[in-house]
């Protein structure tokens, strides 16, 4: 974790971390948190892949709301009808946490939103729920605040506001004004195997990790 540090600031550690040649496991997550979005925004961007088949996990540093939203409007260039179905999904999933029991009685540390989308379709999905642990009988929380030691807060609810805010801004830049719900065309025949096949090798569906 030293070397993760040193190769992203080589400043970040301290003289005795220097010293040492070393850095705590909660030491390097609270500090990682502070050079990304996490510590402003709530969430990070993992990483992205696009549709040609290239992928970025080069997020460690992006921080401010105008690179997340610049990140997005990549993300989604070309398929300008996902952005309004990502706010739906992204509403829906928080009016669900909002009557959620397991929501209100679990710490939800290191989970994540997949993001995907195609030609005809976005949704988003919770994932990675490994490290959530049941709350204390005597603790509750709020998932709107931020955390601090021993509060067990996580925030989620921070991250999920921003997420929809800063994709009501990526709505209102979009060069064509689109409002949901979208009346598409209908999906193309269902194609035989072999076209399938081939399609598989050559079509890589847009998709972002964030945490």
């Amino acid at each position: 974790m030293y070397e993760k540090m040193c190769q992203i600031d080589e400043s970040a550690p301290t003289d005795e971390e220097h010293k040492l040649k070393g850095v705590t496991k909660p030491r390097y997550m609270a500090w990682r948190e502070t050079i990304s979005s996490t510590a402003t925004l709530g969430f990070r961007i993992e990483g992205i892949r696009n549709s040609d088949g290239t992928s970025s996990k080069d997020f460690k540093t992006t921080k401010s709301k105008e690179q997340i939203m610049a990140a997005f409007q990549s993300f989604t260039e070309g398929f300008p009808h996902v952005v309004p179905k990502y706010i739906q999904r992204l509403k829906a999933i928080k009016a669900t946490l909002g009557q959620s029991t397991f929501f209100e009685t679990h710490e939800v540390i290191g989970s994540s939103l997949l993001f995907v989308h195609d030609r005809y379709n976005a949704n988003v999905w919770l994932i990675d729920f490994a490290k959530t642990i049941h709350l204390p009988a005597d603790v509750t929380i709020s998932h709107n605040s931020k955390w601090k030691v021993g509060n067990h807060e996580d925030g989620y609810l921070i991250g999920i506001n921003n997420l929809i805010k800063i994709f009501m801004a990526v709505l209102e830049n979009q060069p064509i004004c689109v409002s949901p719900p979208l009346n598409l065309e209908e999906p193309p025949i269902a194609p035989t195997p072999k076209e399938k096949l081939e399609n598989t090798r050559h079509s890589y569906p847009p998709c972002a990790h964030l945490l």
